[in-house]
C-alpha cells in the first residue's frame, strides 16, 4: 500500500522550483523517518493531481531522486523509498534547556561589539537604500557569471575544484592578478608575492596579526573603517587614531614610535579624501626615515568615472615598505569574500602560514570562476557598466543635495560610490537613521567610524551603489524633510 498522498504538501512561499520543492519534501521525509526504506510511494499521476502540479513535474523530482539513490523504481510497480536511502539517527537530537555556565567569566576576550550600523536583512525592499557596498542585480552580470562557474566545474578543471591548495593558491588567478590587474595601478609583483584571502577584511587581519604585538604600535585613520580598528584592537598593539583632512592622512602627526600605518590614500574610508601626490611622497620618505610600515587599503580605485585615479603609493614605493591590499568583492559582489595581499617574499610567506593554519584557502571553485570571469572580459565590462551608472546617480545625488541644502562633507575626486554627509550639529544621526527607515529610506549613521567617546553624532553616508536613479531625489528630499522635523 502506498503511502498517503496527503502527507505531501507544497509550504506556500517557499523557494525553488515547483519540481525542486517536490524533491525536497520527499528527501526531507526520508532524512526525518516519516518515509521508510521498502515503503511506496504515490503514483506520479496521484501525486500531481493532489499537489495541483503537471505529472511530468513530479516525473522529473522523481528521477532526480532515483539518481540520488532516495527511491526506486519496480518495474510497473511504482516508486519506493530506496533501502540504500539515508536514515535518521537512532537516536533523538537534544539540546540542554540551561546553562551552568557562567559566560561572562568564561568568554577570555571579547569580540562583539553593538557600536556598528546593521542594515536590515530586507535592505532590498526598501525604496531609498543609500547603503553603502551592497551588489546591484540591475548591473550584474549572472549570466556570464553563471557560465564561468559552470566552466569552473566540468571536467577539465576537476582538479582545481577539489584540489586541496594548502597553502597555495590556483596559479592562473595569480598569474592574471600579476600580469593584469596590479600592473593597472603601476605594481609589479611576483607570484611568491601574492597571497589571495577572503576579502580585504582578512587581508587585514593576516597583516595586523603577522606584523603587530603587544609592544608595537600603529597609526589608523580617523574616521576609518570600523573593522579594521576592531582588528587592530584585538591584536592589543599601542594604537593611535590620526585625524584625517581634506588630503587624507598628515604624515606629520603620526607618532614617532609607529611601526605600521593603515592608510586608505587613493579613497580615504569613509570621508572620500584623496592624499595629494606631495603627502605620498612625504609619507614614504618617512616611512624610510622612521623605519616604520605602510598598509595599503587600495578599495574602489576601479570606480573612476570623474577622472583617473592616483597612482597606488604601492607603485611609488622602491624600499619595499608599502604592502597593498585589493579586493574584487566590492566591483563584483560583496559575497564573494576574495581579495588579495601584495607584499614583499618574507611577509608573504609568513601570512600564507598564518592563512594555512586558519583556512588553508579560498574555494578553489571559486578561484577559477573569477579567474575565468576576469580572463574573459566579463570584469572589464562590468566595471565600464557600473561607472557609467554610478555617474549618472553621482550627478543626480550632486543636484538633489545642492537643491535641498544638504552638506556634503567628502566626496571621491575621482568617482566612487557614495558622499560623506554632515547634518546640522543638533541633528543625531542614529535617531535620524531610525526616522527615515519607517518611511523606507536607509542611511548610514557615521559615528561608529570614528575612534573615542568624542565622536561626533551628525555625520552619515549616502551611498548610491544600490539606489536607482529614479528613486534618488525623491529619497534626498526626505532625508532633507526628517532633518527640518528634527529641529
Amino acid at each position: 500500500m502506498a503511502l498517503p498522498v496527503e502527507t505531501f504538501f507544497l509550504h506556500q512561499g517557499a523557494e525553488g522550483t515547483l519540481q525542486t520543492q517536490i524533491r525536497q519534501l520527499v528527501a526531507e521525509g526520508i532524512l526525518a523517518g516519516r518515509f521508510r526504506p521498502g515503503e511506496k510511494l504515490p503514483s506520479s499521476r496521484k501525486l500531481a493531481q493532489h499537489l495541483g502540479v503537471s505529472r511530468i513535474t513530479v516525473t522529473l523530482a522523481f528521477t532526480e531522486l532515483l539518481a540520488d539513490d532516495y527511491i526506486v523504481a519496480q518495474g510497473r510497480s511504482g516508486y519506493f523509498v530506496s533501502e540504500n536511502a539515508p536514515e535518521p539517527p537512532a537516536f533523538p537530537a537534544t539540546g540542554s534547556d540551561h546553562s551552568t555556565v557562567d559566560w561572562t567569566r568564561a568568554i577570555g576576550q571579547k569580540f562583539s561589539t553593538a557600536d556598528t550600523f546593521a542594515k536590515p536583512a530586507d535592505w532590498a525592499t526598501y525604496r531609498y537604500p543609500f547603503i553603502y557596498g551592497q551588489a546591484d542585480p540591475t548591473l550584474f552580470d549572472s549570466a556570464n557569471w553563471r557560465l564561468c562557474a559552470l566552466e569552473a566545474l566540468g571536467r577539465k578543471d576537476f582538479d582545481s575544484l577539489t584540489t586541496d591548495y594548502f597553502d597555495t593558491d590556483d596559479p592562473k588567478l595569480l598569474d592574471f592578478i600579476a600580469r593584469q590587474t596590479l600592473p593597472r595601478r603601476g605594481i609589479l609583483a611576483k607570484p611568491d608575492e601574492i597571497l589571495l584571502t577572503l576579502g580585504a577584511q582578512n587581508a587585514l587581519w593576516l597583516t595586523a596579526q603577522v606584523l603587530l604585538t603587544q609592544r608595537r604600535t600603529a597609526a589608523i585613520e580617523d574616521p576609518c573603517y570600523p573593522a579594521l580598528r576592531s582588528i587592530l584592537e584585538q591584536s592589543r598593539c599601542h594604537l593611535h587614531a590620526i585625524a584625517v583632512d581634506a588630503d587624507g592622512l598628515p604624515p606629520d602627526a603620526l607618532p614617532a614610535e609607529t611601526d605600521v600605518v593603515f592608510t586608505t590614500p587613493s579613497h580615504q574610508c569613509p570621508t572620500a579624501a584623496t592624499m595629494t601626490m606631495a603627502r605620498r611622497h612625504t609619507l614614504l620618505e618617512k616611512a624610510e626615515a622612521d623605519d616604520f610600515l605602510i598598509v595599503e587599503d587600495d578599495y574602489e580605485f576601479e570606480m573612476s568615472f570623474l577622472k583617473p585615479p592616483s597612482p597606488a603609493l604601492k607603485s611609488l614605493d622602491k624600499n619595499g615598505r608599502v604592502i597593498y591590499v585589493g579586493s574584487f568583492s566590492k566591483s563584483i559582489f560583496p559575497g564573494l569574500r576574495l581579495g588579495y595581499l601584495v607584499g614583499p617574499a618574507p611577509f608573504i610567506r609568513e601570512a600564507r602560514a598564518l592563512r594555512a593554519s586558519v583556512l588553508r584557502h579560498p574555494p578553489g571553485h571559486i578561484q577559477r570562476t573569477v579567474t575565468y570571469f576576469l580572463s574573459r572580459g566579463h570584469y572589464d565590462a562590468l566595471v565600464r557598466r557600473m561607472s557609467r551608472a554610478f555617474h549618472d546617480r553621482r550627478t543626480t545625488m550632486d543636484k538633489a543635495v545642492a537643491e535641498h541644502g544638504l552638506t556634503i562633507a567628502g566626496a571621491g575626486s575621482f568617482g566612487g560610490s557614495a558622499l560623506w554627509m554632515r547634518a546640522p550639529d543638533h541633528i543625531d544621526t542614529i535617531e535620524l537613521a531610525q526616522r527615515l527607515q519607517a518611511k523606507s529610506v536607509l542611511i548610514e549613521p557615521g559615528h561608529s567610524f570614528f575612534a573615542g567617546p568624542g565622536a561626533p553624532r551628525n555625520t552619515y553616508r549616502l551611498a548610491y551603489s544600490s539606489i536607482p536613479s529614479q528613486h534618488i531625489r525623491e529619497g534626498i528630499a526626505l532625508i532633507a524633510r526628517t532633518m527640518k522635523e528634527m529641529e
